[in-house]
């Protein structure tokens, strides 16, 4: 469960902002997977699930498409979270979520706008 507090914090910051927060997160899930830190994705899997939660309704009704896209996601994370205790100990598993993790985190720092900010 991610703490009320982090909600708060997320929520002050602007909407570039925290589509990157979801991006690093899911980068992080590459990186700790690949890595074998296994005791940190299911907390970045539920915070990443979480910030799709919050920030979603922020892109509506302009960026439908983009809203779309983040639940979809969000449905994948779900299944992720769900599925880790098994996924953990599957290579293929693992490297499955690595790589999927990894498209996610591009697909949405892309939609973040962040990287063609000056």
């Amino acid at each position: 469960m991610v703490l009320p507090q982090r909600r708060e914090r997320y929520l002050k910051q602007s909407l570039a902002t925290r589509l990157g927060s979801i991006a690093a997160d899911l980068a992080r899930i590459n990186s700790f997977t690949r890595r074998a830190i296994d005791n940190a994705i299911p907390g970045l899997l539920d915070e990443s699930r979480a910030f799709i939660e919050w920030g979603t309704p922020d892109l509506l009704p302009d960026r439908i498409d983009d809203a779309a896209r983040l639940v979809d996601i969000q449905r994948g994370l779900t299944h992720w979270y769900w599925n880790w205790d098994k996924a953990q100990n599957d290579p293929t598993q693992r490297i499955a979520l690595a790589e999927q993790a990894q498209a996610w985190s591009d697909e949405i720092i892309e939609m973040s706008g962040l990287l063609t900010q000056e």
